[in-house]
């Protein structure tokens, strides 16, 4: 006990000797300094851990965590009292010595492959998770029990240190909406070339990156691949944060030494507190008890969501308005849909995070909601409808790869007939290129000319079963009619079809 006494006392005073020498390694002042080297007021500001917190976004998530507005005021399905066996006051802030925050966190290395160690910059984050920020952490030990158990078991399945979990804390702070500044996003907080990388979907309507499965998977994908290449824990989370070139660059500045703490004056400015804030949120997390801190309830995070498979196309207002899931909640739950719209199908399923409640509804009204017109597209189509009433033609802009025949027949044309209402001479056309077509295809047969008499159209009339999806508008595109003429075909008052309803077309 002596020994580790004095071995704990001769740490403490080497290591601002240690960091001293570290941040200026160049002796001779007349020497080249690359642009990572750091003055002396900076090295003194570095030193005392000040300036590696403030140049951290730690700060920046940990504020982002207090926009989420589920938490209870209350801990988490726990009795407090039994808990606070060092009898704290409700407000009450320990503190400790520096050698006994030395001592616990040897005990977490002394349980895992990553090498915990304990300094000035260490403790600085410390302060800010145990003192700054505790309604925060209180929050973000509230959602260690939601995300917590996924990121174990992914990181199990990769045999990755399960300390890694703690990762995701220094980067969102547990915030499954959380975005930077420099354009990360979700729990652990991937780049969009990066997430393409690791098999994350990235486009106009879906970003994966907000999808705690898939964004987990990738992530512990990644960790090991950056593992494969360092062999050395710091080194891996500080190419996660700042990218292996960079780390690259300042292993080279460092004359090539494989060590975090060695190449850390030539790291990134936020970089430098990133492992940092790693070690000190693991600490206050494994020992929050210590620290009079508790989970907050995260209320329908908990266990108060359920999740459902969308088959077909579905927009946000639909689910809001005919099931009557609150707006925010569905934005909230589901932020990976960039544009509050599924684009499922019959071959492409995708899922939705609901409150159980309205879960539990999706499922007994799925296929109804998917035909449910909101108020915005009944809304629209009213005015296609009248847009249709009084308009006889469009206009067709040529797409590459049509000809006149393609496009006839997509609109119930003749050849001849696209060729007289715009004065064609031949079949031969451009991409790029307008075309007037009229949807009777009888009016203006003959441009220019005044028919002596028009031959008379042979009606016909066909049955259209509704399908899922079907609306109003889609038919009337579909069969090139107006809207009002497939109610007064089949004496609809509405704008509202069935499924497996029977529609004349005519």
């Amino acid at each position: 006990m002596k020994y580790r006494v004095l071995v704990t006392i001769a740490l403490l005073l080497v290591s601002p000797y240690f960091f001293s020498q570290v941040v200026d390694p160049y002796d001779d002042p007349n020497s080249d300094r690359p642009e990572t080297v750091l003055d002396e007021k900076e090295i003194e500001d570095l030193n005392s851990g000040k300036a590696v917190v403030e140049e951290s976004t730690v700060m920046e998530m940990l504020d982002m965590v207090s926009n989420i507005s589920y938490f209870k005021d209350v801990y988490l399905d726990i009795d407090t009292a039994k808990m606070n066996i060092y009898h704290y006051g409700k407000y009450e802030v320990p503190y400790f010595d520096d050698s006994v925050y030395m001592q616990r966190i040897d005990a977490l290395a002394a349980q895992s492959t990553i090498p915990f160690t304990f300094n000035t910059h260490v403790k600085s984050f410390i302060n800010v998770y145990a003192v700054n920020k505790r309604q925060h952490s209180s929050k973000m030990l509230g959602l260690s029990y939601v995300y917590f158990p996924l990121f174990e078991e992914m990181l199990d399945k990769y045999n990755l240190p399960l300390e890694l979990k703690y990762l995701a804390m220094v980067e969102s702070a547990l915030n499954p909406t959380a975005g930077s500044h420099a354009g990360a996003k979700g729990l652990w907080q991937f780049m969009l070339a990066t997430g393409k990388d690791y098999g994350l979907n990235v486009n106009t309507l879906v970003d994966e990156r907000y999808d705690p499965v898939r964004e987990t998977e990738a992530a512990c994908q990644y960790l090991q691949s950056l593992y494969a290449r360092y062999e050395d824990w710091f080194l891996v989370l500080a190419a996660y944060n700042c990218g292996p070139g960079n780390v690259n660059k300042a292993m080279m500045r460092a004359g090539g030494v494989k060590n975090y703490w060695a190449i850390w004056p030539y790291l990134p400015k936020e970089t430098r507190g990133y492992v940092p804030a790693f070690i000190a949120v693991a600490y206050v997390m494994n020992y929050a008890t210590e620290h009079n801190l508790y989970p907050l309830n995260p209320g329908l995070l908990m266990h108060g969501t359920d999740t459902v498979t969308v088959r077909d196309y579905l927009a946000f207002d639909q689910v809001n308005e005919y099931i009557g899931v609150p707006m925010e909640d569905i934005k909230f739950f589901n932020p990976q849909y960039t544009k509050n719209v599924i684009p499922a199908s019959s071959k492409q399923h995708y899922p939705l995070r609901l409150p159980m409640k309205y879960a539990l509804r999706f499922v007994q009204v799925e296929d109804s909601l998917y035909a449910y017109q909101t108020k915005a597209s009944v809304k629209q189509e009213q005015i296609v409808e009248k847009v249709q009433e009084v308009s006889d033609s469009f206009t067709h802009k040529v797409k590459k790869g049509e000809s006149l025949g393609s496009i006839a027949k997509k609109y119930h044309v003749t050849v001849s007939n696209i060729k007289k209402w715009n004065k064609l001479r031949r079949d031969t056309i451009q991409a790029g290129q307008k075309l007037v077509i009229y949807r009777s295809g009888a009016p203006m047969a003959q441009v220019g000319k005044t028919p002596s008499k028009a031959p008379k159209a042979q009606a016909t009339t066909r049955t259209h079963i509704v399908k899922r999806g079907d609306t109003l508008t889609s038919l009337a595109r579909k069969y090139k009619c107006s809207i009002s003429d497939i109610k007064k075909w089949n004496n609809i008052r509405g704008n509202n079809i069935q499924i497996g309803q029977k529609l004349k077309i005519k």
